[in-house]
């Protein structure tokens, strides 16, 4: 067994929390449950939880196409109504969480977050590091945020998740997905499929071409999006896990740096 990790930031994915693919606003507690559990047994000292929106957020993103920016009295509501579903997501995420014993506290990145032409240009983590000084777990989640350019972008978790990582000096991410880590097809469409145990600076371009978009709605750009973001930072020395929540244990195993799913850092 490996030694547990002493800090890290935890990516719930938004297609393993709430039913996704179906589209229909439901949390699936029982596996959020379980993984709360895990987290409660194997917790880092310094610990961000960050969650997808999932069925509550790409759905209505697509249908309103907020993330291509505000253009009339009806983007504008569709904004306010996709953070309000964020909300609702958000809190009966942190409830489960507190149900297992963490001492989760919800922060809205939206608050202090601003984009550029869809990109992350600024977003404070003053309050965070603060709360883990203190013992909390922060818990965030994608939303909708300003943009300079256009009024509104999403702002993804999977943008939040690395950025938060570097920015508080924790070094260890783990991504939970639907998928037990990254492979070199789609393992749901070809039995066959075979894990890519280790993606870097070296294999990076090649792994990129096989990869495709996420077979539910998806406004944020799925597999492949994820992985640029994490060999971004990679290069700044954040190593990242991706496994998956099918089979118990695997975050458990993640938290202890075992070689399980896929590993992501910048070396080969």
């Amino acid at each position: 067994m490996g030694q547990r990790v002493a800090s890290a930031v935890v990516k719930l994915g938004g297609s393993v929390i709430t039913d996704k693919a179906g589209g229909s606003l439901t949390v699936r507690e029982d596996v959020v449950s379980r993984l709360a559990a895990e987290l409660a047994a194997c917790r880092p000292e310094r610990l961000v939880i960050v969650h997808g929106a999932g069925s509550f957020g790409h759905r209505i993103v697509k249908e309103t196409r907020i993330h291509e920016g505000l253009s009339d009295a009806a983007s504008r509501r569709a904004m306010g109504e996709t953070q309000r579903l964020q909300y609702e997501l958000d809190a009966r995420i942190v409830r489960l969480l507190l149900d297992a014993g963490l001492p989760a506290m919800p922060m809205q990145p939206s608050a202090t977050a601003v984009l550029s032409a869809g990109q992350l240009v600024h977003f404070d983590t003053t309050a965070l590091a603060h709360l883990l000084d203190h013992g909390l777990v922060p818990v965030l989640y994608g939303v909708p945020a300003v943009d300079r350019e256009q009024g509104c972008a999403i702002l993804s978790g999977d943008v939040i998740a690395p950025y938060v990582a570097h920015a508080l000096e924790l070094a260890w991410m783990v991504h939970v997905t639907d998928v037990d880590g990254v492979f070199d097809a789609d393992p749901s469409a070809n039995p066959g499929a075979q894990l890519i145990p280790h993606v870097h600076r070296d294999n990076w371009a090649e792994i990129r071409t096989r990869l495709s978009g996420s077979a539910a709605v998806d406004v944020t750009g799925g597999m492949a999006t994820k992985l640029a973001e994490l060999l971004r930072w990679a290069e700044q020395g954040l190593r990242s896990r991706i496994v998956g929540a099918r089979v118990a244990g695997q975050l458990t195993a993640a938290l202890l740096d075992e070689p399980v799913g896929t590993l992501v850092d910048w070396s080969p």
